[in-house]
């Protein structure tokens, strides 16, 4: 029988400490943390190219999970990512969106208001 052990990297630990103090307050946090508790492999996986067809000019887009950099953005979009490839990172920026960590989203954005989870 194989023992489920969970996340083990440090980090993540941590900011699923501060995903469940948020998740008994707000549906959109515990979603997250649902998600990051997913096995690695299981894990989201979006492209730069999904971001473009499915974001709204100026919208928060989130994804618990990677962002890689396949296809081109040119909406002004703020993505929040457990992790970026630099590629994917340089291609949001150069639209003039900006980059976030989830840490940084939980911190400017409690409440989870006008933020949207793709993947």
């Amino acid at each position: 029988m194989v023992k489920l052990t969970g996340p083990t990297n440090y980090q993540l630990k941590e900011l699923l400490v501060q995903l469940d103090a948020k998740s008994h307050e707000n549906k959109f946090w515990k979603r997250i943390a649902e998600d990051l508790r997913r096995p690695t492999r299981e894990r989201r996986v979006v492209n730069v190219y999904k971001i473009e067809k499915f974001a709204q000019e100026g919208e928060t887009i989130v994804v618990p999970g990677k962002v890689l950099s396949v296809g081109d953005l040119t909406k002004k979009v703020n993505v929040a990512a457990l992790t970026f490839s630099e590629e994917a990172r340089r291609k949001i920026e150069n639209a003039k969106g900006k980059t976030f960590t989830l840490q940084e989203l939980l911190k400017s954005n409690p409440e989870g208001k006008q933020a949207r989870i793709l993947g």
